[in-house]
């Protein structure tokens, strides 16, 4: 079985990789650097070093490939949805050239709507890219990560949650590993065909309120959620530079929640069983010792 994992190092794709192997499948991972690949994950892969961008490399990667796990990077661009579009397009380009059979993609709860979604939408031109291929797709539409908290360790330590979400919105939130089992699953299930979407939606719905008052407890610190205004947000962003297109990308993935429901219902299929306190325990709080 010949699988291509790219982002191997982060969140998921370093989950993905490491199940793969002890199903016994040597994967080729699509790396921009190689020398961040612990060593032991490093002689039991075959590496390609290169850029998502990068045609050729994604092309090396993906020769003789029968399933790829695509995940875009973050996207740079002044304009992160053409940013996204752009990987897709690259990615596209490689699964038709190489006739690679079967795609597992990482997109967004969110991505179904097609606009409305900020950064979102980008993954939505991504889905489309890649069904133009003729490959069998799954679109894992995935709920918001656990581990976004560890970007604004600051914030955490002050005690806040800041959202531009009504404090009491409920949605999906959901623990990056529980996706690397999603998509290791469906990755070595060798046999599908077709497009398919699965949502990976956690254990719960949860709201910002909500996961203060679980990640508090887990803690040991009080922890309040606060509604800011939007317009105070994009001053923010746009004073650490970023441009109106990544500012919108930003709020706009917020604004659509709003009255959203996600086209993968919650059921048996998209419920994954890492609960925020267990992940806040093992995770963040040692993160906020540092």
């Amino acid at each position: 079985m010949s699988i291509v994992v790219t982002t191997p190092t982060g969140h998921v794709g370093s989950r993905v990789v490491q199940l793969l192997l002890q199903a016994g499948v040597r994967p080729t991972l699509l790396v921009r650097d190689a020398a961040r690949l612990e060593p032991g994950v490093r002689e039991r892969c075959t590496v390609v070093e290169g850029d998502q961008d990068d045609v050729e490399a994604v092309l090396r990667a993906t020769a003789r490939a029968e399933t790829l796990y695509w995940v875009n990077p973050p996207s740079l661009d002044d304009d992160p949805v053409a940013g996204h579009a752009r990987f897709g397009a690259v990615a596209a380009a490689a699964v038709a050239e190489n006739a690679v059979a079967r795609v597992v993609f990482q997109s967004s709860v969110g991505a179904e709507a097609r606009e409305g979604f900020g950064d979102i939408d980008g993954l939505a031109r991504t889905e489309e890219l890649l069904d133009a291929t003729g490959a069998s797709v799954t679109h894992l539409r995935c709920g918001y990560f656990f581990t976004n908290l560890l970007l604004d360790l600051e914030s955490v330590r002050a005690g806040v949650l800041s959202t531009t979400l009504p404090v009491d919105h409920r949605m999906p939130w959901v623990d990056p590993r529980d996706i690397g089992e999603v998509a290791a699953a469906r990755l070595l299930a060798g046999d599908w065909t077709g497009r398919h979407t699965q949502g990976v939606h956690g254990p719960e719905d949860l709201s910002f309120a909500e996961v203060a008052r679980i990640v508090g407890a887990a803690l040991g610190r009080p922890l309040a959620a606060q509604q800011v205004d939007e317009a105070e947000v994009a001053e923010a962003l746009r004073g650490l530079g970023f441009t109106d297109a990544q500012v919108e990308g930003v709020l706009g993935m917020s604004r659509g929640q709003r009255g959203f429901v996600p086209e993968d219902p919650r059921d048996v299929l998209t419920t994954t069983p890492t609960r925020l306190g267990a992940w806040a325990w093992s995770v963040l709080r040692p993160a906020l010792e540092q």
